[in-house]
């Protein structure tokens, strides 16, 4: 393998800056994506059947005016450098999710997918032709999406014609572990075939509308 120039990710700070902005905006009672949901919506668009510019995902992002240009240069900043930052690290093999904590009862927390997981789906619906296509024609897709569409049934973001079993710890922490391999596959899958005309321009669903998402059980996805 060749050497690649990684985009640098965002560091700490950034993050923390970003993510205390997200907070101070989100809406009550609105859904709106603070970072983790952020990083799950640059994600797909990344790896997706068609890019997507920034005048169609900020409004996914961005829900008030900025209280000054300084600030609204430097969320534009951020943003901007978290996308490519996404897309580095997704070349270079290094991508991992930015993933929500949620309290446990007994003191400690747990990583939480639910954020990152409707971020998905809000890239998803932005693409939903191409998307409900390939999955109503290709197995293969829906397969290699199974721990996210797992983790997202499990969460409450999609829904499914059939009721499953709540995962349990260990198999929410294996769709968890997956999440890079099914990124990496899935970026993959869409530069080997991509999305013809006909897909882009049809009337696809909505990704909550999505049939029988897989799951796992005994060792293997199901439909």
């Amino acid at each position: 393998m060749t050497e690649r120039e990684v985009t640098p990710s965002l560091e700490d700070h950034e993050l923390d800056e970003l993510d205390q902005y997200l907070r101070a905006h989100a809406r009550e009672n609105e859904g709106d994506l603070l970072l983790d949901g952020v990083h799950g919506l640059l994600t797909v668009l990344a790896i997706g059947p068609d890019p997507a510019l920034p005048d169609e995902w900020l409004p996914e992002v961005l829900h008030a005016p900025f209280a000054d240009e300084e600030e609204g240069e430097r969320v534009l900043q951020l943003l901007a450098k978290l996308n490519d930052s996404i897309v580095g690290e997704i070349e270079a093999e290094t991508y991992e999710p930015i993933l929500g904590e949620v309290d446990l009862e007994d003191g400690g927390v747990a990583l939480s997918a639910a954020g990152w997981c409707e971020g998905v789906s809000r890239a998803i619906d932005l693409r939903a032709s191409a998307w409900e296509s390939r999955l109503a024609e290709d197995a293969q897709l829906m397969e290699m999406l199974g721990p996210v569409m797992a983790l997202s049934v499990d969460e409450g973001v999609l829904t499914a014609e059939a009721e499953f079993e709540r995962l349990t710890e260990q198999e929410y922490d294996d769709c968890l572990a997956h999440i890079p391999q099914v990124v990496a596959q899935v970026a993959q899958y869409w530069r080997v075939h991509p999305a013809s005309e006909r897909e882009k321009a049809g009337s696809g669903a909505a990704s909550s509308e999505f049939r029988d998402p897989p799951r796992r059980r005994g060792g293997r996805w199901v439909h």
